[in-house]
């Protein structure tokens, strides 16, 4: 296949053994774990738990990722859409009250006869939010929620970070269409059975980043129409400097949430800063693939 998939639309061919775009991912699934997630977010866990695929492979290049293994060193299996389909099965079957897709969109089309007949759960569609339009109007009808960061209001930020200076127009419009699919958000029974949950992680000493995302979240939507969820996990890699290469400090997060919540947006989350500790990121380990 010639790719086009992501807004980077590289025009490369994807083979089923390899490909050369910004990914670096062949054209089938490829899967590092596929497991019960304790972490998630309590509207995705319902009664239960909730479940997390995660695909290799990634349209960003930001320099703090916590998920390098899959991400940039190309970890993973190489799955049929047939076995994807047996992994949802299997993952319903240990209890998961939602089968969450984690940084799916280069594997969409290969995604997309797994999700057929539908799930009896919902399916989370978890992303960057670096997301082409044409590519999620594939996922109308058979994606129940959307969870897209919202990483980036500058453009030099997002370009020095992210490799993607067009960030904040390409996340804000992808964020529409994924609004525009499932509409006001609904929860039954403590679970998230359709909407748009927005995250935004917090970045030492860049607050002004901050206000600006939050700022286009509640002058575009209306209470009731979507969530947000104010990150604090922001975790320093090997080799970051200045500011991002400490935590956010505990006077930096309580200055968000009450940015946040002067902002009117009240539909969410804040989060423990414990959670900025490594045992939260995943083993990659071939769990369940």
């Amino acid at each position: 296949m010639i790719c086009n998939l992501c807004p980077r639309r590289c025009g490369v061919e994807r083979t089923e053994t390899g490909g050369r775009g910004f990914c670096r991912m062949p054209s089938v699934p490829v899967v590092a774990r596929a497991a019960l997630h304790p972490w998630e977010q309590p509207v995705l866990c319902g009664s239960g738990a909730a479940s997390t695929v995660f695909f290799s492979g990634c349209n960003l290049g930001c320099t703090y990722c916590q998920n390098v293994p899959i991400s940039r060193e190309n970890f993973g299996r190489a799955i049929t859409p047939r076995r994807l389909r047996e992994i949802f099965g299997e993952l319903i079957a240990q209890g998961a009250q939602t089968v969450e897709l984690v940084t799916p969109t280069h594997f969409v089309p290969f995604i997309l006869p797994a999700l057929e007949p539908p799930l009896p759960v919902p399916v989370v569609y978890n992303c960057g939010g670096y997301e082409s339009v044409e590519t999620l109007r594939l996922l109308a009808g058979r994606v129940q929620v959307y969870l897209p960061d919202l990483k980036y209001a500058d453009a030099a930020l997002a370009r020095d970070l992210s490799r993607a200076p067009d960030y904040f127009p390409v996340a804000t419009a992808a964020i529409e269409e994924m609004y525009r699919q499932t509409g006001p958000f609904v929860i039954e029974n403590g679970l998230l059975r359709r909407g748009v949950l927005i995250r935004h992680l917090v970045l030492p000493g860049q607050m002004e980043n901050t206000r600006r995302c939050l700022d286009w979240i509640a002058g575009r939507f209306r209470p009731g129409e979507v969530m947000v969820s104010l990150m604090s996990q922001y975790t320093p890699q090997p080799g970051a400097k200045g500011s991002l290469s400490r935590h956010v400090t505990a006077a930096e997060y309580r200055a968000a949430v009450r940015y946040m919540e002067n902002c009117g947006l009240t539909d969410g989350f804040t989060q423990e800063r414990t959670s900025a500790r490594e045992e939260y990121t995943p083993r990659f380990d071939l769990t369940g693939v």
